[in-house]
């Protein structure tokens, strides 16, 4: 069966979303929402740079939610309650990027809202990406091996600068003086996320968490570096370590730890794993291993060309996702309450 989809916001993320939406065999194309005045009245096939499709960009929400579509694809940078409240209570599901996997770091108040709007809309909400996301799901995949589990890492350690967005990367503490007064604070709120990727993972294995702390640690750049996109001057930031720890009788069971780098010149310098490392300390203990790498069809001039597999590996869980998010019932769907789902409607045949 397809499912009708209106594409919500088309930046780095969205536009890859858009471009699977287009190829999807199980999916339909019914509206994309703008912000971008510049962008509305553009073909969505245009806007990925291929044929028209017929279906235009628009800045008219209501008209969009009088589409009687199945979902919405919400993709901006950071999500807007009040947006999302006006979908879900439209009747339509959601399923987003945008920095949302159970509303923990939006409070408790948004968390309310959505759940109202969910009952009044009987539609349902689910966020997902690459980490939070599949980095979360794949430390839960790799549990069913232990009969006993004493703490759980998930770590993402990688070469940032290909992620060619000056707004994210200052958000979360790159580019200020090693001297900002609050710096370690704005990386807290910065990776908020993160917080709900902990609640995620605490259901899914029926852990109560009774405490979520919040660390951080950084390295400067040692001399002055120009990403294209940003600069990151000497003494500032060029280095992010950050965890989040979910507490539960006064240990340590779960801890989400990023580990990003701009630029090879700081101090101090760190070994990355380029990739995600999943540790499991039980019984057994477990080490898992996801690493991402260009098809051999990929040309990339610049390492803001390898953008691309981090925003396709951000925006298609989601989509991978549409199906089961519409035949669930009402509410916030958090990572554990959906089955498996693989890359269906958009794998090649072979031959």
């Amino acid at each position: 069966m397809s499912h009708r989809i209106i594409q919500w916001c088309s930046g780095n993320v969205g536009l890859e979303i858009l471009r699977a939406i287009i190829a999807s065999r199980q999916l339909e194309l019914v509206g994309i929402y703008t912000q971008s005045s510049e962008k509305v009245g553009s073909d969505a096939g245009t806007l990925v740079g291929d044929e028209p499709v017929g279906i235009t960009a628009t800045d008219d929400i209501d008209a969009l939610l009088s589409l009687g579509a199945d979902c919405v694809s919400y993709n901006p940078k950071f999500p807007s309650v009040d947006e999302l409240c006006r979908i879900l209570a439209s009747g339509i599901n959601v399923v987003t990027t945008a920095g949302f996997l159970t509303g923990h770091a939006l409070g408790n108040d948004a968390i309310d809202r959505l759940e109202a709007a969910c009952k009044e809309g009987a539609s349902s909400i689910y966020g997902s990406g690459m980490n939070p996301g599949i980095a979360n799901l794949l430390a839960l995949i790799s549990t069913v091996g232990c009969s006993r589990i004493d703490s759980i890492q998930v770590l993402e350690s990688v070469d940032a600068s290909g992620y060619a967005s000056a707004e994210t990367q200052q958000s979360v503490g790159f580019g200020h003086p090693i001297t900002h007064p609050d710096l370690h604070g704005m990386v807290e709120r910065g990776s908020l996320v993160f917080r709900d990727a902990l609640y995620s993972m605490a259901d899914a294995l029926e852990i109560v968490l009774d405490d979520v702390r919040f660390e951080a640690e950084f390295s400067v750049a040692t001399r002055d570096v120009d990403l294209g996109f940003m600069e990151i001057k000497e003494g500032c930031v060029a280095g992010v370590a950050a965890s989040w720890f979910g507490i539960a009788q006064e240990k340590q069971i779960i801890e989400l730890r990023v580990q990003w780098i701009m630029g090879k010149e700081m101090e101090p310098a760190w070994d990355l794993e380029h990739g995600y490392v999943v540790n499991i300390e039980g019984m057994p203990n477990i080490r898992t291993k996801l690493q991402i790498f260009p098809p051999k069809d990929f040309v990339a001039k610049s390492m803001v060309d390898y953008m691309q597999l981090g925003m396709v590996m951000t925006g298609l869980p989601s989509i991978h996702a549409i199906p089961a998010v519409c035949a669930a019932a009402p509410g916030i769907i958090r990572l554990g309450d959906l089955p498996l789902r693989a890359c269906v409607g958009s794998a090649r045949q072979p031959g």
